[in-house]
């Protein structure tokens, strides 16, 4: 006789687990150690407006995407992406140094589009509003 257990249930759905996997807890910690990386010690101009919106990381450990945004136009992006990438070797050493893992990462940097593409909806949403006031005023 099969009984329904709430607990199994919510834990084939993905929601009773409280634990994260490990390359999500890796993921985190990457984002917090080269977000005060970049505050700290890169001293390159063309990454000083850098953020790390977020990172996510292969499950086997090896492979880290770095997702950033930028203040300013495609312009300051471009000098960014290169930045970044001047600095890669230097921010995987410091990983190395800072995270006690058998493998470091390597790392990829990608610009976030996602504040764009928020925007982008907002302005539609802001559309479609004005365009409801304009035909219930009429």
């Amino acid at each position: 006789m099969n009984s329904w257990d709430p607990k199994n249930t919510l834990d084939s759905l993905g929601i009773g687990r409280t634990e994260k996997k490990r390359s999500v807890r890796v993921a985190d910690v990457i984002r917090n150690e080269l977000s005060i990386l970049l505050v700290q010690k890169v001293r390159d101009p063309n990454i000083s407006n850098v953020n790390i919106s977020r990172v996510t990381v292969t499950d086997d450990l090896k492979y880290a995407k770095i997702y950033f945004t930028v203040l300013g136009d495609g312009k300051a992006i471009r000098q960014a992406e290169k930045g970044l990438d001047r600095a890669k070797g230097f921010m995987r050493s410091h990983l190395a140094k800072t995270l006690n893992l058998r493998y470091t990462p390597a790392l990829q940097f990608f610009y976030d589009e996602t504040a764009e593409k928020v925007q982008e909806v907002e302005q539609l949403f802001r559309e479609i509003a004005e365009e409801r006031e304009d035909d219930e005023d009429s």
